[in-house]
């Protein structure tokens, strides 16, 4: 599985189905729902800048997507439950001769938490139409639960894949079997995915990525009552004294969260870490904080010099459980080799 840096041919996306994901919305679900599809769009809008953009949408659904994408997002009709396409979708592969694949994880609803009957079916439909090959993984997971350097390092969580609520039948030493097989992984670092508010059960793309080779993003909090803060501060410890698949010591870039709480009383943990790296620039979601949104455009800038930082307003879209990683998945252009792949 190539980093997500990695060139992509095109970016996938879903259509957001379930409006009782909103239902902590301080707006209301049903304004909420309706604000989350525009932020949809104008994600895919601005990735379609850069690349082309595949959006799956339900029939009844089409007229509302083209209306609210424009022109320059592809609509493409299958039966999906909601948009958390990172997570429901597959996670592609590609070889040295050129060939691009996927692996189609099982798929339960982050612990049979929302239904997802239609959403576990998804990923063989699209694959199957435009003749991409897939390998089906008896493991359950979800692709936020995973974030590769496409050198042989996975980071994930435990809390989110080693869960009686994914795979109860499984010990650590099979899953990680699993997951190096499917993935050409060589080392996975474990992190602490214990953040109760959390849905996914603690997905680790809210809670550090690599950003390039043997440099990781952690988020963290200056703020020692935030609910998160030890969790956090456990994590930056484990990348720290940490090595990848080749023995480099980890680099790791510190990402704060928003520090003021929003109208609900919330804090925005893991938005700006829950970005999205496309061909040429980065995705990086709005707080509504002006300060803070400032500073993260800032630190984003000096950590990808040559992408432009493309802020949008997508935090809505955190009250239905994620942002902008959530609802994207890269495919690679298997005829790119960078150096060290």
């Amino acid at each position: 599985m190539p980093a997500e840096w990695h060139p992509h041919t095109a970016t996938w996306m879903a259509w957001p189905g379930l409006i009782e994901a909103y239902s902590e919305a301080p707006q209301g679900e049903k304004l909420a729902f309706q604000q989350a599809k525009k932020a949809y769009a104008e994600v895919a809008r601005e990735i379609a800048r850069f690349e082309t953009v595949n959006m799956i949408v339900n029939k009844e659904e089409i007229l509302e997507a083209e209306g609210l994408c424009g022109p320059t997002v592809n609509i493409i009709e299958a039966e999906c439950d909601d948009g958390w396409f990172r997570d429901s979708g597959p996670s592609f592969l590609s070889n040295d001769k050129g060939d691009v694949a996927a692996v189609n994880w099982t798929f339960n609803g982050w612990g049979n938490k929302y239904t997802h009957e239609k959403d576990a079916k998804v990923t063989k439909t699209v694959l199957d139409r435009k003749g991409i090959k897939c390998f089906d993984c008896p493991l359950v997971t979800e692709g936020g639960a995973l974030h590769v350097d496409g050198e042989g390092t996975l980071l994930a969580t435990k809390n989110s894949i080693i869960n009686k609520n994914r795979n109860p039948h499984l010990s650590q030493t099979e899953i990680e079997t699993y997951l190096s097989d499917y993935l050409n992984l060589e080392k996975i670092i474990w992190l602490n995915g214990d953040v109760p508010a959390d849905e996914t059960d603690g997905h680790v793309d809210g809670l550090a990525c690599f950003i390039r080779p043997a440099t990781v993003m952690a988020s963290v909090t200056t703020n020692p009552n935030h609910p998160d803060y030890e969790v956090l501060q456990e994590n930056v410890e484990i990348l720290k004294s940490s090595t990848d698949a080749k023995g480099r010591p980890l680099n790791v870039v510190e990402v704060n969260n928003p520090s003021q709480q929003t109208e609900a009383g919330i804090m925005l943990t893991g938005l700006f870490l829950n970005h999205y790296i496309v061909n040429g620039g980065v995705i990086l979601p709005l707080s509504g904080f002006d300060a803070d949104d400032r500073k993260a455009r800032n630190l984003f800038q000096k950590a990808f010099p040559d992408r432009e930082i493309v802020q949008v307003a997508s935090k809505v879209v955190w009250y239905g459980g994620g942002n902008v990683h959530c609802i994207t998945q890269q495919q690679p252009d298997p005829k790119v080799v960078l150096d060290g792949e």
